[in-house]
């Protein structure tokens, strides 16, 4: 498969898996897809950046997506910069620690 491929495909996941990204103001961009490595970085911002649940949301992503996209192995969420960067970087940072978020599985 392509690196367009995969990137079509996580673009895909992201829009109808994880539709609460765009829906509460938010927004994702694929930075990156490595087909050999089977690798995929993706950057949410928006709304996402001040939002308390972010941290799951991330992680949440990051084992969901390989599981839906034949040839993906492995993904890093991170926050997006510039002008849709962090408006709460030290609230997301502090809740991104906090063990009562460990095992949270959001609905999607």
């Amino acid at each position: 498969m392509s690196a367009e491929g995969l990137e079509r495909q996580t673009r895909s996941f992201l829009s109808n898996e994880v539709p609460q990204i765009q829906q509460h103001g938010g927004n994702f961009e694929i930075r990156h897809v490595d087909e050999e490595a089977g690798t995929a970085t993706v950057a949410i911002g928006g709304a996402c950046s001040g939002c308390g649940i972010a941290p799951m949301t991330m992680r949440a992503i990051e084992r969901r997506l390989p599981e839906s996209v034949d040839g993906l192995e492995d993904v890093e969420v991170v926050r997006a910069g510039g002008p849709r960067a962090a408006v709460m970087p030290s609230k997301t940072d502090e809740m991104d620690e906090m063990d009562e978020y460990e095992d949270y599985s959001p609905p999607f």
